[in-house]
This record gives structure tokens, sequence and C-alpha cells, in this order.
């Protein structure tokens, strides 16, 4: 009656062995949707991406004002008939003159 018990605890543990950890068992199954989750985070991250630059694409192709944003910004670019101003930040912008003081040990040129 001993050896029938262990015959089914053997046998049911050989059953169970595939499902738990064989190949496609459950601890894969688990790691697989780890990584899909993963994937499609990328995936996300991706198409955001993507649907950015088709619309600028798009931008370029309609017509000239995003040219026109790209040639300002990125290559600092103006029109013939507009004046540029650069205000600079964290101080008055104004340098003061470098003026040329001689003193008694310098020889005269």
């Amino acid at each position: 009656m001993r050896w029938l018990a262990l015959a089914f605890v053997a046998l049911i543990v050989g059953l169970q062995y595939p499902m738990w950890l064989g190949k496609g068992g459950w601890l894969q199954v688990r790691e697989y949707g780890r990584q899909l989750a993963a994937q499609r985070e990328t995936n996300a991250t991706l198409k955001q991406r993507n649907e950015t630059l088709d619309a600028d694409v798009r931008d370029l192709k309609a017509g000239y004002e995003a040219i026109e944003e790209r040639a300002r910004a990125e290559l600092g670019m103006i029109r013939n008939d507009e004046v540029f101003f650069q205000i600079e930040r964290g101080g008055t912008g104004v340098k003061p003159a470098a003026t040329a003081t001689k003193t008694k040990s310098e020889k005269p040129k």
C-alpha cells in the first residue's frame, strides 16, 4: 500500500514538473509576460516619437512657416527687412571699454 502511494506521488510530481518548470511552464510564461509589458512600453514611446516626427515632416511639406521657424531657431537666420535685437541675461549687456593706463615703469614707444 505504501508503494502505491509513493507511485501516485511520483506520478503527480512527474506530471506537474512540465507545467511548472518545463518549456512553456508557468514560470516561463510569467517571464514572457514581463518581457511583453516592457516591449509594449518601448513601443508606446517609439510610437509617440514617430508621431512627432511625422507631424514635423507634414509641417515642413505644407508651408514655409515651419522652415522659417527652424531657420531662425537652429541657424540664427533673419529676414532682410528685419532688425535683430539680442538681449543678454544676467548682466547689463554693456561691457566697459578697456582703458590704457601707463605706469611709470613702462617705456613710451
